[in-house]
């Protein structure tokens, strides 16, 4: 029987770590992968040294390393979506982006071309194999306090049928456990917490640097359109948002709503955050390949959104409809909608409209 052969995505943390070795205790033939994302340019900084951490795992457990360059194509996909998203009036999801187009994209190309079948990194999820259909469904990870599932519903069935996920069962706890048993250097390291390219959390600060342009400042607005003060840029600004203002109202004022076409932007109190539906495109389906009829769901319409019952309705040219039993806040165009039947995710899309 031909041994098996993976390519553990590394990142230097302890996740991808523990991966690996528990990749090697399963019998694959594993190589370590770190890939480059963001150059010095695009941080406007030199880059963590984590490449370091990764390729000393990657020595103390005997295994093959490499660097591979994925900068411009992480520029190009994900960096720029980002601005451009922001731009747009949209609140981006720079991780779920990445996951489709690069660490499932890019990398798991660049894994098969080199000749491996299996692309293995540390998400906190499952990936099975339904035996009566034959598709691949994407799970949650026994920690539910870790899960990164809602990350990862926008791969596709050819992604998912190469893609080990070996922490899906486990918890954090345990890694870390794993990891100090093996005596790995990073069995402690802090998990990042930030978005990668932006480790200071300054967004706008990051696009005025990219652009190499500042945004104009507009009119902030109420919900009845008077003038109230003034805002730096209405690109900067995602709904929902308190902090960061810049403006005294006596009352907590919060972002509504944002006219990119007119920079600016509404804002009133929490209660006016709250909606029943929302329309989505660019879905992934798992169970089955499209939505053809009406379905009970529980939705996510962000990472930490506590999922909600809702029903979902097909639309032509793949959308869909998600209305909800009750109503949510700050529904945001951009972000992805998840949906949920128990542990299994039956599909994943972009928001494009709230209703």
């Amino acid at each position: 029987m031909t041994q098996r052969k993976a390519l553990v995505a590394m990142s230097g943390g302890v996740d991808s770590s523990v991966a690996l070795f528990l990749t090697k205790k399963a019998g694959f033939s594993c190589m370590g992968a770190y890939m480059q994302m963001c150059s010095r340019a695009l941080l406007g900084r030199e880059p963590n040294d984590d490449a370091s951490d990764a390729k000393a795992i990657a020595q103390k457990l005997d295994t093959p390393f490499t660097l591979l360059d994925g900068k411009d194509a992480f520029t190009a996909h994900v960096a720029e979506h980002f601005v451009a998203a922001y731009e747009a009036g949209l609140t981006p999801n720079p991780c779920y982006q990445c996951n489709k187009t690069i660490k499932f994209g890019l990398l798991l190309h660049l894994a098969l071309e080199m000749g491996y079948d299996t692309l293995v990194t540390g998400h906190y999820a499952r990936v099975e194999q339904d035996p009566a259909t034959g598709r691949f469904l994407l799970k949650k990870a026994l920690d539910e306090n870790k899960d990164q599932s809602y990350f990862l519903a926008g791969l596709n069935q050819q992604q998912l049928a190469h893609v080990r996920l070996p922490l899906g069962e486990l918890t954090k706890e345990q890694v870390r456990q794993i990891a100090q048993a093996q005596g790995f250097i990073n069995a402690r390291k802090r998990d990042s917490q930030d978005i990668c390219f932006i480790p200071d959390g300054d967004h706008i600060a990051f696009m005025e640097r990219y652009r190499g342009a500042t945004y104009p400042e507009g009119d902030y607005l109420d919900l009845q359109g008077h003038v109230i003060g003034r805002h730096k840029g209405a690109a900067g600004y995602t709904i929902g948002q308190r902090k960061g203002l810049g403006i005294a109202l006596g009352a907590p004022a919060y972002v509504c709503a944002k006219d990119m076409e007119n920079n600016t932007v509404t804002l009133g109190p929490n209660e006016a955050l709250f909606r029943t539906a929302l329309r989505a495109d660019n879905w992934s389906w798992f169970p089955f390949p499209a939505l053809t009829e009406p379905i009970r769901v529980l939705a996510k319409v962000r990472y930490r959104h506590t999922p909600q019952w809702a029903t979902v309705y097909p639309e032509p040219d793949g959308f869909a409809r998600v209305i909800f039993d009750e109503p949510q806040r700050a529904i945001t165009t951009g972000q992805a909608v998840v949906l949920y039947e128990g542990n299994t995710v039956i599909g994943g899309g972009t928001i494009t409209e709230i209703l």
